[in-house]
């Protein structure tokens, strides 16, 4: 039992982790269409930049700082990058990509290049360097850490896209751009926001990373985005609560797969991810439980005759054939038209010829 609450929690800790690194991910690809591939770049930075700050101050007061500077530095990065290269690169996916791959690689080579490219550990104070009791497993406290700042990131994220003008900007710009803009609205503005948004949460997540792995790497962000995109795919680009469920489902599926499975929690992950794709249905079509629900809604044509109703054409799903004669008579039947009649009609038609061929009409 406490090895089941101690992969629960730690499980949840790493998706909460993830969770991290995608929601910022999430928010430039889904609202912006832009796929950053060096999200991971802006990560690995900002958790350097924090250990140079954590290891220079130390204690519980470092490690707020390096939050704090870790966090604006994914946020400066983030902006300039926008500012310099992206902005002129809207709806050019295949520079976007060019472009974000080659930062991807550049960035951390430069790191390593700066701090060498040994992993080094990162201080973690003493406060949260311990553990705490769980039904009888020690957890360590920077899992709890990690859940909680997770569940206030996903609450400011929602309330910044539902209830905030820069929110409610950012979503009508990606959906009609044009119009935003003829309204006086400047959508770059947001979209630069957005970019610097979603920067925060990749420095933020680097901070957090080194306090959950205990050390850090020039790569580090590169490997972790490999899960974010993971995270990403499986819950969509729609809804960041969807993004927050499949982060915490990868986190758990691997730790449980990584001690049940003998250390297959990659490879458990990427099988999650190819099962959700696999089975996911295409757009406008019926999820496998919807045509489920409807081929057992469907009565039996014995049913339907005991109930007294219609009884299922077998060759074309409506009622029997007997009944269509009956409903199309009036259509199928040729109109006799007597002469009585026509007369009548022509008398009551203005401007028509009667019957001797004299104009219709009163006089």
């Amino acid at each position: 039992m406490d090895t089941l609450v101690l992969l629960t929690l730690t499980g949840l800790g790493l998706g909460a982790l993830y969770f991290l690194i995608a929601s910022g991910l999430a928010l430039i690809f889904g609202l912006m269409d832009v796929l950053n591939f060096a999200h991971g770049a802006f990560l690995t930075v900002g958790c350097y930049t924090a250990w140079v700050t954590a290891d220079a101050v130390g204690g519980v007061p470092g490690l707020l700082l390096a939050t704090v500077v870790g966090t604006l530095t994914g946020l400066v990065l983030a902006v300039v990058v926008e500012l310099v290269l992206i902005r002129r690169l809207y709806g050019r996916v295949k520079e976007q990509i060019l472009v974000t791959v080659g930062l991807s690689l550049a960035i951390p080579a430069l790191v390593q290049t700066v701090w060498g490219a040994d992993a080094r550990p990162f201080p973690v104070p003493d406060a949260l360097a311990g553990t705490f009791d769980v039904l009888g497993a020690r957890v360590p406290v920077n899992r709890l850490l990690l859940i909680a700042v997770a569940v206030l990131v996903l609450t400011g994220i929602r309330l910044f896209l539902a209830r905030t003008r820069f929110g409610l900007v950012v979503r009508a710009g990606v959906e009609d751009r044009a119009m935003v803009t003829a309204l006086g609205i400047d959508v770059t503005r947001a979209f630069t926001l957005v970019f610097a948004l979603g920067g925060a949460l990749a420095g933020l997540a680097g901070v957090l990373g080194g306090l959950y792995f205990g050390s850090l790497s020039p790569h580090q962000g590169t490997s972790l985005l490999v899960f974010a995109f993971v995270v990403v795919i499986i819950g969509g680009l729609h809804s960041i609560t969807k993004v927050a469920v499949a982060a915490l489902t990868v986190g758990l599926v691997q730790q449980y797969a990584n001690y049940y499975a003998g250390g297959y929690g990659d490879l458990a992950a990427v099988i999650l991810l190819a099962v959700v794709v696999l089975t996911r249905p295409a757009p406008n079509t019926d999820t496998p439980w919807q045509r489920l629900r409807r081929v057992l809604s469907v009565p039996s044509p014995a049913v339907a005759a005991t109930a007294g109703g219609p009884v299922a054409d077998p060759a074309g799903g409506g009622p029997a054939a007997a009944t269509r004669p009956t409903e199309n008579a009036a259509d199928s039947a040729p109109t006799v038209e007597t002469s009585e009649t026509a007369g009548t009609a022509a008398a009551r038609t203005p401007g028509s010829a009667g019957p001797d061929g004299s104009a219709g009409g009163t006089s």
